[in-house]
């Protein structure tokens, strides 16, 4: 299925034809690559991935609902993925900095009858299945723009150059990307996929719909000793070390063989401009009930990533002229349930359904979405998250309240968009200080600081390529954003990525000046949501860049 392509920009691409091209492989992208080949084993089917393997940029808790998954391939537990341990203990705490207080468990948090999976190692355990309906799977591709005819429709994706150097020259190993057409291109790239960010622009797929909001989630594996793990285990926290104006709270999840997952889930909608989410993550780390468990133990594996959470009033328009969006691209994770994986398979599933009936035409998708039980479940719980803009008590009781009625409010809370909910500098009130900036305790678990946990990560990129994190005027950062709000994105990058350096000018006089590390990122898309000026923009890097994940 190739051929040659010369298009305006001069060079000539071999081209690759399919029915459908979907962009992302994890849990929706594979199960709606597997449901439309089991409904129709003709339409030729191709799924794209940046990672270098499928899963290793893969980041969840996750605890998974099976419902779904039981649809779409119904004996998948004589055979589950690798990593998959049945919940058998809820536990819910409200932290204080020296204790906590049991809880009773929210309703939408009982997890009876689900899994503990590694969502990496679930969606490597996905792709051969995929493989032998006959999907064609490419790890290692970055989609770096998707094609258009000249009314405007989708008709496929661009592969982005391989071997191009950091200023835009050509290394003696240039291979240029090649173009994927399609009759319909489905993205399932994951929170604020950044070709799903142009077309809703394009599209206007979000001119009914509030703006999306997104958290960070920050994740560790460890290794401990295997008499203190309890398999099935699953422990959820709020209260430290989060103040009540900032949405926070962890997961702890006991795995097999002695393994532990456990991270911590900043709201990006926070205020306070020095606040940092991943010395966050590693206080909460450090909390007596939390540090026993750990101490003498060795991190596996660690990572970060944007977590969507906008919910039911921030679902854009799901289907454009050649395309579609699916999973958590379109934003339909639950947040009181912390669980999007459930909700992922089955948009997958519904989109797979609705091509395969419509003759591959996107045209009606986003009326059956929005009318179907994956909807019914975000509408429920719709004012939940919007509820802690106004503190953590009003949040809880907001909580409460939504929760008896069934989400039947007559009102519905409106998103903000985090990049906008910074206050500046000279307007906030820092919460109560102690150790450097908050009310923290000294840490002495690993890792010791961002750096070591980019090691962790396993993260890749070849040092001589173009910079992916494209920031649009960086004299902004050098003058109005550190006056306004002192450069948060030094804060916020959990992986040291951004650093405001002291430069030596030919003069002699001394400045400052951005500096990128653009080799230590992890793809999590903090900075493209959280920048207060919106001009940092994340493109895909070469493919096989970024994040090596191992089961997280």
């Amino acid at each position: 299925m190739s051929q040659h392509d010369t298009t305006a920009d001069t060079v000539e691409r071999d081209v690759m034809e399919y029915d459908v091209v979907t962009v992302g492989a994890g849990p929706s992208g594979l199960a709606f690559a597997i449901r439309l080949k089991q409904l129709n084993p003709d339409i030729s089917v191709c799924v794209i991935e940046k990672a270098s393997t499928i899963g290793a940029q893969i980041i969840s808790g996750a605890v998974i609902e099976p419902g779904p998954l039981d649809a779409l391939l119904p004996g998948w537990r004589d055979n589950p993925p690798p990593i998959c341990v049945p919940a058998v203990k809820d536990e819910f705490w409200l932290l204080s900095k020296t204790g906590h207080t049991p809880l009773p468990i929210p309703p939408g948090m009982h997890n009876r009858g689900n899994f503990i999976v590694s969502l990496g190692a679930m969606c490597a355990w996905l792709a051969p299945q995929a493989e032998a309906l006959g999907v064609e799977i490419y790890p290692g591709f970055a989609a770096s723009e998707t094609l258009h005819d000249a009314d405007g429709t989708v008709i496929g994706v661009r592969i982005g150059d391989m071997g191009v150097a950091k200023d835009g020259s050509h290394k003696p190993g240039f291979t240029a990307g090649i173009n994927i057409r399609a009759k319909v291109t489905v993205l399932a790239e994951g929170a604020r996929g950044h070709l799903t960010k142009r077309l809703v622009k394009q599209f206007k797929l979000d001119a009914d719909s509030d703006p999306q909001c997104y958290s960070i989630g920050l994740k560790e594996l460890w290794q401990v000793p295997e008499d203190r793990v309890e398999p099935g285990k699953i422990v959820h926290s709020f209260g430290w070390p989060a103040d009540n104006q900032t949405y926070g709270g962890s997961f702890l999840y006991h795995l097999d063989k002695g393994r532990i997952a456990l991270g911590y889930v900043s709201g990006l909608d926070y205020q306070d401009p020095e606040y940092k989410p991943w010395e966050a993550f590693q206080q909460w780390k450090n909390h007596p009930s939390v540090k026993p468990l750990l101490e003498g133990g060795n991190i596996l594996s660690a990572g970060a990533r944007a977590i969507v959470c906008g919910g039911w009033q921030s679902l854009p328009k799901v289907e454009m002229p050649g395309a579609l969006l699916i999973g958590d691209t379109a934003g339909l994770l639950n947040v009181p349930k912390i669980k999007g994986t459930h909700q992922a398979i089955r948009s997958g599933m519904l989109a797979a359904e609705h091509l395969a009936a419509s003759q591959l035409a996107p045209q009606g998708f986003d009326a059956k979405l929005r009318a179907s039980e994956a909807m019914a479940e975000l509408k429920k719980v719709r004012n939940i998250k919007p509820g802690f803009k106004r503190g953590l008590w009003f949040g809880i009781l907001n909580s409460a309240w939504e929760t008896i009625t069934a989400g039947l409010s007559p009102w519905t809370l409106k998103v903000k968009a985090d990049w906008s909910t910074l206050d500046k500098v000279a307007d906030h009130e820092s919460p109560r200080t102690d150790h450097g900036g908050r009310d923290y305790v000294d840490r002495t678990l690993a890792p010791r600081d961002r750096l070591q946990s980019v090691y962790y990560a396993a993260t890749e990129h070849d040092e001589d390529q173009p910079v992916h994190l494209k920031v649009r005027d960086t004299s902004i950062c050098i003058t109005r954003c550190a006056e306004e709000y002192d450069n948060p994105c030094t804060r916020f990058c959990p992986a040291n990525v951004y650093e405001i350096v002291q430069d030596v000018h030919a003069d002699g006089s001394v400045g400052k000046r951005l500096q990128i590390n653009a080799a230590n990122c992890v793809h999590c898309k903090t900075c493209d949501i959280k920048d207060p000026y919106e001009i940092i923009d994340w493109v895909t890097p070469e493919g096989g860049s970024g994040p090596n994940y191992q089961n997280l």
